[in-house]
């Protein structure tokens, strides 16, 4: 199940909409940015709850 997570840019700050699935666990993965489409690391945990917590972090902060 795909779960909508909105997040900024860690670039250009706007507020961008990512889809996350929290039935895979835990994920590190690479998203450009919808406005700026520079690379944004995404890191991405499933707390005990099964709701998932996401970073958003710039390629070179990852």
């Amino acid at each position: 199940m795909l779960t909508p997570f909105d997040i900024s840019c860690p670039y250009c700050g706007e507020p961008i909409e990512i889809l996350v699935d929290a039935s895979a666990g835990d994920q590190h993965y690479i998203e450009d940015c919808q406005v700026c489409c520079r690379p944004i690391a995404l890191s991405i945990q499933i707390d005990a709850d099964g709701e998932p917590q996401v970073i958003a972090a710039s390629e070179d902060d990852a």
